[in-house]
């Protein structure tokens, strides 16, 4: 009747949660400031993170996270009332568009978001609003968020600690 989970550790993704409701997104880059969004620039910060460590030989650790980070949003689907049927099919397209992403980043060994921000246009550039979102300046920050990501030590990835400062 009732899912019991394995309980994880939560660091890294209170970490990407941290990282996606920076206000630089909703105010520089004129974001909508809502779930989908957030969710979104969660997939691609841990997109990022993944290809950048992809090298360290740590492909249990790397699936443990993916599943605990999944596992999160979908706890927060259901917490926005969401049913089953509407849970499973948010989590299926936040499925594809995680491994479209990761798919597009690592089919160039140098990717760079300002280069080839279609990515981005694709998945942020599709709500009709007043104020188109500001690609470049968000291509930017995931250039140098992915920069950052280089230079981590993998320790700091699987404990959560990112301390990633991105000031425009």
């Amino acid at each position: 009747m009732f899912a019991f989970y394995k309980r994880h550790n939560n660091r890294i993704y209170n970490k990407l949660v941290e990282l996606s409701r920076n206000n630089f997104f909703y105010v520089k880059t004129n974001l909508n400031d809502n779930f989908e969004t957030r969710a979104l620039l969660i997939l691609f910060h841990l997109a990022i993170i993944l290809k950048t460590k992809k090298s360290e030989n740590l492909k249990s650790n790397f699936q443990k996270i993916f599943d605990n980070i999944f596992q999160n949003i979908e706890y927060n689907i259901r917490e926005l009332g969401y049913g089953d049927t509407s849970v499973n099919k948010n989590m299926k397209s936040l499925n594809k568009i995680f491994y479209d992403i990761i798919f597009t980043i690592e089919k160039e060994k140098n990717f760079s978001f300002v280069s080839n921000n279609d990515l981005l246009n694709k998945y942020f550039n599709t709500v009709k609003k007043s104020k188109l979102p500001k690609i470049d300046e968000l291509a930017q920050y995931f250039d140098n968020f992915q920069n950052f990501c280089f230079d981590l030590d993998v320790n700091n990835v699987l404990n959560g600690s990112i301390d990633f400062k991105y000031i425009k």
